[in-house]
């Protein structure tokens, strides 16, 4: 017994397989048990740690100090990297949604498309209202926009569900302020602003493929109807506006009504509100690369491009021009602030225990036998992540959990390597690829794409499913031809 313990903790082929027993537990316990995976992974950390052999002290610390230990490492290091973002980013995404902005932007891009050219409008909708909001909390706000240009344009409701899901998936995946993009570039060393910039090269491609072209070719092939339901609420919507209109003339003398019509917001305003923390974040990134070290002006780049002081810019604008300036109170402002970060917490805590079982890995030597046997095999880091990455995800849905596990897996292994800032970001591209593969009937996102868009699950597997895998392999494929040419 003593001498298979030794084994397990010593060797090459012994920690490879603690690893693989580790993750076989984690995906049971998610999976068949049922277990939450920010409890799962904890526990699972701690019993990697413990069969590895590390000292409690090293994984707990001490009554008095627990300061440089595992545990809090690991939650700590990453949710002070994150946590801010993420709840920056949600709350701006509130605000813009309230606003009626997505509506603004659907009529704008509906008139320059026309009907025909519908469904690249629903795309470009997903790509930017997908920067600000969640992937379920966008297609709960854009589904109806969805309805009523399927509806105006004709042909099956997939053409324009597939466009929209697509932008809205690419930009989860690989876009800053999303957890899992945030996640890696706190668990990989990476600069969100290279996540921004390589994450759009490498999402762009998979966006057209499975989004526009994907998208058009089952259109025709799979039918599928708007929901009667819809049409129906839809009618009632218009019918109490109309009353709200007329409301303010009027039934006699005496008795008019002020209605107060508020003015939707700009499309530019919109727009401008989204790219406003992007364009700070770039041009600190690149800022830093161009201006003379120490100088005042790259300071002020610095500054204004911290994630979380660009995302702040950004919600106070929009809590300005979109809220107190169109007859919001602070009050207000604070309990839709309060509400959306709301789901955060679940969220936070996911990440971290990820972030807890990456360092775990790296403290039990595991890290250091995975690189080894990679260079046996002469198989490439990228390649590794993806295939991870994909396992992951197929086995247990979540792409976040796939995200952050796989991060911790890979971390160690790009430590001293010297990658550049572009290479590790398309290695943590090939970690975002990976998380979207085949989504199907374990992921929550499957279930939310049937019930919205009146799909079977038939038909959910033949889209939506195979407009996953489609975007994940051809991103993949962006992000390894470029770490071919650049690594």
């Amino acid at each position: 017994m003593g001498a298979t313990v030794d084994w397990l903790r010593t060797t090459t082929p012994g920690l490879l397989v603690l690893c693989g027993l580790a993750i076989a537990v984690l995906l049971f316990t998610i999976i068949r048990v049922k277990l939450e995976p920010f409890i799962a992974l904890l526990l699972v950390s701690l019993g990697l740690a413990l069969a590895a052999g590390l000292p409690v002290s090293k994984i707990v610390g001490s009554p008095l100090k627990a300061g440089d230990s595992l545990l809090e490492t690991g939650f700590g290091g990453i949710l002070g990297h994150i946590a801010v973002i993420i709840g920056l980013g949600t709350v701006l995404g509130a605000i813009l949604e309230r606003s009626g902005g997505a509506d603004v932007l659907t009529d704008r891009l509906l008139k320059i498309f026309g009907d025909k050219g519908a469904p690249v409008a629903m795309g470009l909708l997903g790509l930017i209202f997908g920067i600000p909001l969640f992937f379920d909390i966008g297609i709960f706000v854009l589904a109806p926009l969805v309805y009523v240009a399927a509806k105006r344009g004709g042909g099956s409701l997939v053409r324009y569900v597939l466009p929209l899901v697509a932008g809205l998936s690419m930009t989860h995946a690989f876009l800053p302020p999303h957890p899992g993009p945030v996640a890696l570039g706190g668990l990989m060393g990476v600069s969100l602003g290279w996540l921004i910039l390589v994450g759009f090269i490498c999402g762009i491609p998979g966006f057209v493929a499975a989004g526009i072209v994907w998208g058009s070719w089952i259109g025709k092939r799979v039918m599928v109807e708007v929901p009667e339901e819809f049409l129906v609420a839809e009618a009632n919507k218009a019918a109490a506006q109309a009353h709200q209109v007329t409301a303010g003339k009027g039934d006699g003398p005496g008795t008019t009504t002020a209605v107060a019509v508020q003015r939707p917001p700009s499309v530019a305003l919109i727009g401008g509100i989204i790219a406003i923390p992007l364009i700070l974040i770039l041009g600190a990134t690149f800022g830093s690369q161009m201006l003379q070290a120490n100088s005042q002006p790259l300071e002020v780049l610095t500054f204004l491009g911290t994630p979380a002081v660009a995302l702040l810019i950004a919600v106070l604008i929009a809590f300005y021009v979109l809220g107190i300036r169109r007859g919001q109170t602070v009050q207000e402002l604070g309990a839709l602030t309060s509400e959306s970060l709301r789901p955060v917490g679940m969220l936070l805590l996911v990440v971290g225990a990820g972030a807890f079982f990456g360092k775990v890995i790296s403290a039990t030597g595991i890290g250091s036998a995975l690189a080894e046997t990679m260079s046996a095999a002469g198989l490439p880091v990228i390649v590794l992540a993806y295939i991870i990455s994909c396992g992951l995800r197929i086995a247990q849905g979540s792409a976040t959990v796939a995200i952050v596990t796989t991060g911790g897996i890979v971390a160690p292994l790009v430590v001293d390597h010297g990658y550049s800032q572009f290479s590790l970001a398309l290695i943590a591209m090939a970690i975002a690829a990976g998380s979207i593969i085949l989504s199907h009937v374990n992921d929550g996102g499957f279930w939310i794409i049937a019930k919205y868009f009146n799909m079977t699950v038939k038909q959910t597997l033949q889209t939506w499913t195979v407009l996953e895998t489609i975007l994940s392999v051809v991103s993949f494929a962006v992000a390894a031809l470029l770490f071919a040419l650049v690594a």
